[in-house]
């Protein structure tokens, strides 16, 4: 239910998978992740105490963005830094992925909605290098579904 996609072994990319459900709560990313990725599930009546974030200055080098697949299917295609297709992986409704590092890019398989949360503020063109990206080899067939 829970897959990371590596290269180099680095991660690129962690999928959770719309059957994933685990009691309490269980993080997904390293801590020094500039984005964080969890899962919480609790019972009636559980109580999360009031709190407020404080100010802490962090610095963002590289952007992280994070999918949630509401409806439909998606094919990502993942991209090393040389901007060689190395693997794909196919989401569907309720589905959320992390995109940590190394290059994406992707294919509507289905009329598609999701949501996308990344940090910002954003940058425009300076956010991104686009490319010709060529998923050559076939899709790996690694869904834990």
């Amino acid at each position: 239910m829970i897959e990371e996609i590596r290269h180099s072994n680095k991660i690129i990319a962690i999928i959770i998978r719309s059957g994933y459900n685990e009691q309490g709560i269980h993080f997904f990313t390293p801590n020094d992740f500039s984005q964080q990725l969890a899962y919480m599930s609790h019972p009636a009546g559980h109580v999360i105490g009031a709190h407020y974030h404080n100010p802490v200055p962090r610095e963002v080098i590289y952007t992280q963005e994070v999918l949630v697949i509401r409806r439909g299917r998606l094919r990502v295609d993942f991209y090393d830094g040389a901007r060689n297709h190395f693997e794909s992986r196919e989401l569907e409704a309720g589905d959320v992925i992390l995109l940590a590092s190394g290059g994406h890019g992707f294919e509507v398989l289905e009329e598609l909605e999701m949501l996308e949360i990344k940090q910002g503020p954003y940058c425009g063109d300076r956010d991104k290098t686009r490319f010709e990206g060529n998923p050559t080899r076939p899709m790996t067939d690694a869904k834990e579904k």
